[in-house]
């Protein structure tokens, strides 16, 4: 199953399944859960990309009832239904090595190493060739898909205003700080020492860069937090009320440009910060996020056509499901 259709799907089952409260049951499934187009789907199959999707939304299988457990499993199963419809309707697209290679070079550039990316395709039990693969597939479907809204999906600068006009009062912000920050965590419960070598951590990375090393390069080094190198240590532009009370107020008072005196303690750890920017609280004019709402529209209109073509894939397709009907009690969502 593509990362694309398994991250959608996450999505869904992280909001169906949270509100389950009962034990974990198991449901019956017959072997194949579907044919489409002579093609099946096993038991086997969707039950993978089901535990696949479960464990990354972080729900917790112990709290899944049997009626819930079915509703994951129609949702997954439908999603694996619609990637053999988009398969078959992009085979005649070709991909070539090139291409491969240059989303190959992307993916990878997300990572810290080469050792890291192969050690990743190892844990989710990925070849070189098999990753390749699913790549191609993925780069195929999605030149389908582009080729099937070009030139339906232009959206005007007339209605990008108009749609700024009807919703101005969503582009208001409060107070805004742009800040970078290199962590140096601390465990719950740490001892006094670990708190005082996290904190001497800091303090000599707040000397390097008052000594004028470039920041992002710094937390790209130091930083403890998850995606620091990619980032660079950024954190975009939050309102206060987004971080934590210790972290908001030295960022909120700091001069742009300015790195933190003194390293500043959290629930986290100990943090460097430099403010990059700041912004008054205002409301945005259009020129401002005229860009962004084009993008927003356009995604928009996207959505309506993949929606529009998916119904008449289906409507042209044979498929048989063999999933239980739900128990008629059952409150699906």
């Amino acid at each position: 199953m593509s990362h694309r259709f398994l991250t959608v799907l996450t999505l869904i089952l992280s909001a169906a399944l949270c509100r389950a409260q009962s034990s974990s049951t198991t449901v019956p499934l017959k072997d194949p859960v579907a044919v489409v187009n002579g093609e099946k789907i096993s038991k086997d199959e969707l039950e993978k990309n089901f535990r696949d999707a479960l464990a990354a939304s972080g729900a917790n299988t112990a709290t899944i009832n049997a009626d819930q457990k079915l509703q994951g499993y129609r949702q997954i199963l439908d999603g694996m239904i619609m990637e053999k419809l988009v398969d078959k309707a992009s085979a005649g697209m070709k991909v070539d090595k090139a291409e491969i290679d240059a989303q190959l070079a992307k993916i990878k550039s997300q990572f810290p190493s080469e050792q890291v990316f192969q050690d990743e395709m190892k844990k989710a039990g990925l070849t070189a060739e098999k990753f390749t693969s699913n790549l191609s597939k993925s780069i195929r479907q999605s030149k389908w898909m582009q080729s099937q809204v070009q030139g339906k999906d232009t959206v005007t600068d007339d209605d990008a205003k108009k749609f700024y006009d009807a919703n101005t009062k969503e582009f208001a912000n409060p107070d805004l700080v742009r800040a970078s920050h290199i962590l140096f965590r601390t465990p719950e419960g740490a001892t006094p020492e670990q708190l005082k070598a996290a904190e001497n951590k800091a303090k000599a990375a707040i000397i390097r860069a008052n000594k004028g090393e470039d920041f992002g390069k710094l937390a790209g080094e130091l930083s403890e937090e998850p995606g620091a190198a990619q980032r660079g240590g950024d954190l975009g532009l939050f309102p206060k009320e987004k971080m934590v009370p210790e972290f908001a107020n030295a960022a909120f008072a700091q001069k742009v440009g300015s790195v933190s005196a003194t390293p500043v303690k959290t629930k986290f750890g100990y943090h460097v910060i430099k403010v990059t920017d700041k912004k008054p609280a205002g409301t945005a004019t259009y020129d401002q996020v005229k860009q962004d709402i084009l993008k927003f529209l356009q995604a928009q209109k996207r959505r309506e056509i993949f929606k529009g073509i998916m119904q008449e894939l289906r409507q042209s397709a044979k498929i048989e499901t063999n999933l239980p009907a739900p128990a008629p009690s059952a409150k699906l969502n």
